[in-house]
């Protein structure tokens, strides 16, 4: 006489099924925040506009007040500049993207995605990857300013700066990912800008060198993730034998620490994320 075995396991998700519940909602929620954003020309103008404009106007204001031996590897204060500007232009696109979550909060949709059938880190990867794409655009279309500097810039040189300019882009999207969520409102996030996140930027070497700051700023630089990502752009733009003898980073050491910010900004927001199912939608 046989006996029957049942199976009292659960079923279990097959690995493809689960990667398309992650990667297809990410991908329309991406494509989503890039049609709004290219709807609103005034952003664009924005994220764009502003920082060519910190380029052209302290560089052309204060560039006499730096020496040339004290610009790594630069010519004049506008190309010494150029690394910086490129990333403010990462991080106003990243963050301006950013206050959608904040309006899409308020508006129910994001409570509406948050009980949908899909995971919490399709939510984040969705936004993130949405904002890192359009401030990867507007990156891309800056650095096409860089030959009328006289920089040159190979084939190899903007495969680089290309991929530079995506990882930047996520770990600041990443990380205004995190404010935004933990805003109250977007008057919130803009002061959270000014305190926080913009400072980031000025202490991240894109506007004075850290060798010619005091000691206690120089190691504010040393220890802002964000100076990495610029060293590691100012390297890639200017002749390695034009760098040497700087206290710039190493590229290798500058590609480590921003694949790491990028890397811990992701996993927070996406833990951030997670504990709204305790304490509801943004603040937990």
């Amino acid at each position: 006489m046989s006996s029957t075995t049942v199976n009292h396991d659960r079923p279990t998700v097959p690995a493809n099924v689960a990667r398309q519940t992650t990667i297809l909602p990410a991908l329309s929620i991406a494509s989503r925040e890039m049609k709004h954003f290219l709807r609103q020309r005034g952003r664009i103008i924005g994220a764009l506009g502003t920082p060519v404009m910190f380029w052209l106007f302290i560089g052309a204001g204060i560039g006499s007040s730096f020496s040339v031996q004290a610009l790594s590897g630069s010519e004049n204060y506008l190309e010494y500049f150029f690394p910086g500007t490129l990333a403010m232009i990462l991080l106003f696109t990243s963050l301006f993207s950013m206050i959608s979550l904040i309006k899409e909060r308020d508006e129910g949709f994001l409570q509406s995605v948050l009980v949908a059938p899909v995971s919490r880190q399709s939510i984040v990867l969705g936004k993130v990857l949405g904002c890192t794409a359009l401030a990867s655009i507007q990156g891309v279309l800056y650095l096409a300013a860089a030959p009328l500097l006289g920089i040159p810039l190979g084939v190899g040189q903007i495969f680089v700066l290309i991929a530079l300019i995506v990882g930047i882009g996520f770990a600041l999207s990443s990380l205004g990912f995190v404010f935004a969520w933990r805003s109250e409102s977007i008057q919130s996030f803009h002061s959270i800008m000014n305190l926080v996140l913009f400072p980031l930027w000025l202490l991240s070497g894109a506007l004075f060198p850290a060798s010619g700051a005091s000691p206690w700023l120089a190691w504010v630089i040393r220890l802002n993730p964000l100076s990495y990502g610029v060293a590691a752009l100012r390297r890639t733009l200017v002749p390695a034998e034009a760098l040497e003898g700087s206290e710039l980073p190493g590229f290798a050491l500058s590609v480590g620490v921003t694949a790491a910010f990028a890397v811990v900004a992701f996993v927070a927001a996406t833990a951030l994320v997670g504990r709204s199912r305790r304490g509801g939608v943004g603040l937990s």
